[in-house]
């Protein structure tokens, strides 16, 4: 049920009065002592404009003390609300705050959700967390329960446990060590060293560096570049590691005997990397998820591949910091490219 506006409200109050005063005047007259004519509509009439002048006043008062107690108590710092000013007539102190009450309501149901989506996020996230650390414990502890059973004794196995338990701390080293550097990047805690370096330079490095890792699954690498030095102005070593990243990743999860391509092109003020493999491929529908910290998108790409599980989180962090975007195409079976832009110099 919809209510009339308050000024409405005091008029059918006054307009009551009225009536109710003519109605006194009318019995004085016959029964108390006879009154003059012009009095029947003086009387009612300045009653009613007393109580429409009265009430208006005193109730704009208390509604707006009211509201400026209930405004001070809900509004929060995201928000800059006005206090109800006296100036305002009474219905518009009654409209602007059912208006604030439904800016509130929609706030607090966005606040909500938010909260809701930062928990699950943390609940999956300590479970991927969890996890990631747990297979490198276990083996560790494995290792050390075998060793301490006899096997210290036994020069054929106690430096071979020795070295995959290196292994594994080696592995909770790097994923301890890539929190470390995802926490700095999301606090801004970190500086970027800009400076004018060749990109193709970088990406004949980053092929080295990983050329053993590669030639374990026979995946050959090229570069397609525009034939010249190619410079651009960004952080070299933050650049070295989002390179490393996606070449690891692209050998990590590309079939035997494949390949994995990095092309160089410029546009207009722009120098963009595409790094392409033709491994197992991404669905569709895992894309917007895939620069999570330790989100997995397939059965296939398991823990035992190794790795922190935050590569591309890292990748999508020192991309942005750039003021670029990073992007990726994929379709299962076939392979993916990632792309990412940098200013030419």
């Amino acid at each position: 049920m919809k209510y009339p506006k308050p000024s409405l409200l005091i008029l059918y109050g006054s307009l009551s009065t009225l009536l109710f005063g003519f109605m006194c005047t009318l019995f004085v007259h016959f029964f108390i002592s006879e009154v003059e004519s012009y009095l029947f509509f003086i009387i009612p009439f300045l009653g009613a404009v007393f109580v429409f002048v009265i009430f208006n006043f005193f109730l704009k008062k208390f509604i707006q003390h009211r509201l400026a107690i209930l405004y001070r108590s809900v509004q929060t710092k995201q928000e800059n609300i006005n206090l109800p000013y006296l100036d305002e007539s009474l219905d518009e102190m009654i409209e602007n705050a059912e208006e604030k009450v439904e800016q509130w309501r929609k706030f607090q149901t966005k606040e909500i959700l938010k909260l809701k989506e930062q928990e699950a996020f943390r609940r999956e996230f300590l479970g991927n967390l969890a996890h990631e650390l747990k297979t490198p414990i276990f083996s560790i502890q494995g290792y050390i329960l075998t060793l301490l059973e006899g096997g210290l004794e036994d020069d054929n196995i106690n430096k071979k446990f020795l070295e995959r338990a290196s292994v594994s701390t080696d592995r909770i080293v790097g994923i301890l060590d890539d929190l470390d550097s995802i926490t700095k990047m999301e606090d801004e805690k970190f500086q970027l060293k800009m400076e004018s370096f060749d990109i193709v330079g970088l990406v004949k490095e980053t092929f080295e560096s990983l050329e053993l890792m590669a030639q374990e699954k026979n995946i050959v690498f090229s570069l397609e570049d525009p034939g010249e030095p190619t410079f651009v102005v960004a952080d070299r070593e933050k650049i070295g590691q989002v390179l490393t990243n996606l070449v690891r990743n692209s050998i990590a999860y590309g079939n035997k005997d494949g390949s994995t391509t990095i092309t160089i092109f410029n546009i207009d003020d722009l120098t963009t990397i595409e790094v392409s493999d033709n491994g197992i491929g991404i669905e569709q529908s895992e894309l917007s998820r895939l620069f999570e910290r330790f989100y997995r998108v397939e059965k296939s790409r398991t823990r035992h591949k190794g790795g922190s599980g935050l590569g591309l989180a890292i990748v999508k962090h020192i991309i942005e910091s750039h003021n670029q975007k990073i992007s990726v195409k994929s379709t299962p079976g076939i392979g993916s490219q990632f792309h990412f832009s940098l200013e030419k110099n």
